[in-house]
């Protein structure tokens, strides 16, 4: 008996459409019940965005911060995936690297960031740094969990067919942790995300959406705020739904048949 284990389609949208009107009706109960310089309304926010995404200073803002999030986002899956696949050949180094990863990401991302201002000094490389980090652990974790479970019969047939550990890599062991990696991606993202706004905020240093979140805080303009905090949620949400959900839905199809 076969049940239905995944909602697609016209529900998945439902759902989220559903979701966002729930998150907004809650706002807008607070704004009702606190006061306006408390608790802006959804309308005044939207209208403040709306302002504010037309304004030169917001795309500054913008594309230093996607390219913040870009250069560290990518070094981590680079090095993740690579050092993931790594390990399923060299068992001694994977067991070394899940030990320093299990003692490292326990390490909130942004207490990384005073160190790397003094050893790199202000500028877009530590926020880069700490980006890629925060995002380091759980694409690397993925990858080697993934490859633990690949089944023994497949990598006994390559190496009785003569394959290199380079060519069981490629040939073996990237396909079937496909669908652990975009997992692994994903969460990346959300780590490098929650790193890069928190680290922007802290250094204070540049133009970015975590920088004008925290000016915003500074001059208790809560529309600015609440606009602001919004930008960061509907970009983090196109990104998850509309790149690395499609993405997702490319590399795994036969999965959404």
């Amino acid at each position: 008996m076969s049940s239905q284990r995944r909602v697609t389609g016209l529900r998945k949208k439902l759902a989220m459409v559903m979701a966002i009107a729930f998150i907004l009706l809650m706002w807008q109960i607070a704004a009702w019940c606190l006061p306006s310089f408390l608790m802006p309304g959804v309308p005044t926010v939207f209208v403040r965005l709306w302002e504010e995404v037309q304004s030169p200073a917001f795309r500054v803002a913008l594309w230093g911060s996607l390219y913040r999030l870009g250069m560290g986002y990518g070094s981590a899956l680079l090095f993740g995936i690579g050092f993931g696949l790594v390990g399923a050949v060299l068992f001694f180094f994977r067991e070394v690297l899940k030990s320093a990863i299990v003692i490292l990401q326990s390490i909130p991302s942004i207490a990384w960031v005073p160190l790397f201002l003094i050893l790199m000094g202000f500028g877009n490389l530590p926020i880069v740094v700490v980006v890629a980090i925060a995002a380091f652990f759980p694409a690397a974790l993925s990858v080697m969990n993934a490859t633990e479970s690949v089944q023994q019969v497949h990598v006994s047939a390559a190496r009785v067919m003569g394959a290199s550990r380079a060519g069981m890599l490629r040939r073996v062991y990237l396909p079937a942790v496909m669908p652990e990696l975009i997992t692994g991606a994903q969460l990346a993202f959300g780590n490098a995300w929650r790193a890069l706004i928190s680290a922007e905020m802290l250094v204070g240093f540049g133009k970015g959406l975590g920088r004008t979140l925290a000016y915003s805080g500074e001059t208790a303009d809560m529309v600015g705020v609440m606009a602001n905090i919004l930008t960061i949620a509907i970009l983090a949400a196109l990104i998850d739904q509309v790149i690395l959900e499609n993405l997702k839905h490319r590399l795994l199809r036969y999965q959404y048949v």
